[in-house]
């Protein structure tokens, strides 16, 4: 990091990168272009707006809207404002964005969807408080837009709180698999911990002059930052998709010249699939992925294209990354290969380690449930911080993993996944990694169902690949010849398509029965 002080806010961020390239693109949508020093001026102005709307420090507003250069101004200017950010998915339901407007007894909502705009009447009637704002072109129903209320601040300067230090930047809701989603507390300590934990790696990946292209939502921290908060960090460009589409998303990287790409595993084995697949990544030099498993094969063809694939590992609770496969080759000049299927090394200043179901530590080469402890950790859940790192600093994840001779991680499963198949315990994802090398099979998701007096039984839900007829039991002959008996599933159920979040994960519960697959919703 060029900076002499370290940051301690966002807007330190901000304003060091429009004083440093005051002229250079910030952020771009495909709508909208703002250089640093429009968008820290911006960022001011809506954040005074903010203040005068009546909204005070430690206030939550909820923004619901895609991924687009509006929605990095009111985060800064959110932040600015001394305001608690909270994130929502823009596929949430009615209900679930009142959950998170409970919980959080946020006192603004910014959003783009239908749906809430068209409940907003109602919405005023059960949160009287609640200031309603749109992230759109023009206004609904007598609606303000964030546009609008820009456009009526004032311009000259404001005095106002910021957030920084051990203050409460977002509230960002779990996925909520188990119960309903819990709000996780992240400090504006945390996040910026995780972007210099970042920039510690020798060489720094990321430098002001890159480009940086972001397929991912900014609801999710993935996107949020690794993605948005990497550029800041930086200075570097960013540009914005807020829909994925394959063949669309490498032409937009294609005209921004883009040199590092922030994806998750699914967008770039959609990319592996296109013909202008060379054309889009014909000026990336650094592709990252996390937020689920990266497949093998796939780090190969990216090196095919001269394009180093990067797996990590991380989760909303840490800001995210906690481990990454970028590895130094000690030179201070360049990393080595990356090593398929593993999830790299702990990043400068983030502690991992792996202990057995008692607590103490797992032998070499054992199974072991993650635990982790850095600055970049969360303070816990909303509201009284529960759940969070225990006294001693060590988080643990529900994660677990293997580490190998050389120091590298691979992921094995989570605590959660385990399935119980006559007393024997069998985790999906080693299930899920058999069958994904068998030929004429795309994806595959695994999940054990109940079985009476057996406890659970395995069931494989296998996309095949286009024109491949795929019989069970000749899958099952296959798969026996790397599994157990007691692994195999019962059964192999093909299907069309699996259910993903909009951040790659196969959203299993929709493969139980009576649940329908579908893509594109959850967290």
């Amino acid at each position: 990091m060029t900076a002499q002080h370290p940051p301690s806010s966002f807007s330190d961020l901000l304003r060091r990168a429009a004083a440093a390239r005051g002229d250079q693109l910030a952020v771009s949508d495909g709508d909208q272009r703002l250089d640093w020093r429009r968008l820290a001026a911006d960022t001011d102005r809506l954040a005074g707006a903010f203040a005068g709307a009546g909204l005070r420090a430690g206030d939550r507003v909820a923004i619901q809207a895609p991924s687009s250069a509006q929605f990095v101004l009111c985060y800064l200017a959110g932040l600015r404002a001394g305001l608690v950010v909270v994130p929502v998915n823009p596929a949430y339901t009615l209900p679930e964005l009142e959950h998170i407007l409970d919980d959080s007894g946020a006192r603004a909502l910014i959003t783009a969807t239908v749906a809430a705009v068209e409940a907003a009447a109602g919405l005023r009637e059960r949160h009287p408080d609640l200031l309603i704002l749109l992230a759109g072109p023009s206004g609904v129903d007598g609606l303000r837009t964030v546009g609008e209320l820009l456009a009526d601040a004032p311009a000259g300067p404001v005095e106002l709180p910021d957030r920084a230090g051990d203050d409460l930047a977002v509230l960002l809701y779990t996925s909520g698999t188990s119960g309903r989603p819990k709000g996780a507390m992240l400090p504006v300590r945390a996040l910026l911990a995780n972007l210099d934990q970042f920039d510690r790696l020798a060489p720094a990946p990321v430098g002001a002059d890159d480009r940086i292209f972001l397929p991912l939502p900014l609801f999710h921290i993935f996107g949020l930052n690794a993605g948005l908060g990497l550029a800041l960090y930086y200075g570097a460009s960013l540009t914005l998709s807020a829909r994925f589409d394959a063949a669309g998303t490498l032409r937009e990287m294609a005209a921004a010249g883009a040199t590092v790409v922030v994806g998750a595993p699914l967008e770039y084995a959609r990319w592996a699939e296109q013909a202008e697949l060379a054309e889009g990544f014909a000026t990336v030099r650094l592709a990252l992925s996390g937020s689920a498993p990266l497949a093998s094969d796939l780090v190969g063809r990216y090196a095919e294209l001269g394009v180093g694939l990067y797996e990590g590992y991380g989760l909303t609770e840490a800001a995210p990354v906690v481990t990454l496969n970028l590895v130094p080759d000690g030179t201070g000049r360049g990393w080595l290969p990356p090593k398929a299927g593993s999830v790299g090394r702990p990043l400068p200043g983030v502690q991992v380690r792996l202990v057995d179901a008692d607590g103490e530590p797992a032998e070499p080469g054992d199974l072991g449930f993650v635990e982790v402890r850095g600055q970049n950790l969360f303070t816990g859940y909303w509201p009284d911080g529960a759940g969070g790192p225990r006294a001693d600093g060590w988080f643990g994840t529900g994660d677990l993993a293997v580490l190998d001779d050389d120091g590298d991680y691979y992921l094995v499963g989570r605590r959660s996944d385990l399935v119980l198949v006559n007393g024997f315990n069998v985790y999906p994802a080693e299930v899920e990694a058999v069958f994904a090398r068998l030929p004429g099979v795309q994806e595959v998701a695994v999940l054990g169902l109940p079985d009476g007096p057996s406890g659970e039984v395995l069931v494989a839900y296998v996309v095949p690949v286009p024109g491949a007829q795929l019989a069970e039991e000749a899958l099952l002959a296959e798969a026996a010849r790397s599994l157990a008996r007691f692994k195999l599933p019962r059964r192999v159920l093909e299907v069309d398509r699996l259910p993903y979040t909009a951040t790659g994960k196969v959203m299993k519960w929709r493969l139980r029965p009576g649940e329908v697959p579908a893509e594109g919703d959850g967290a």
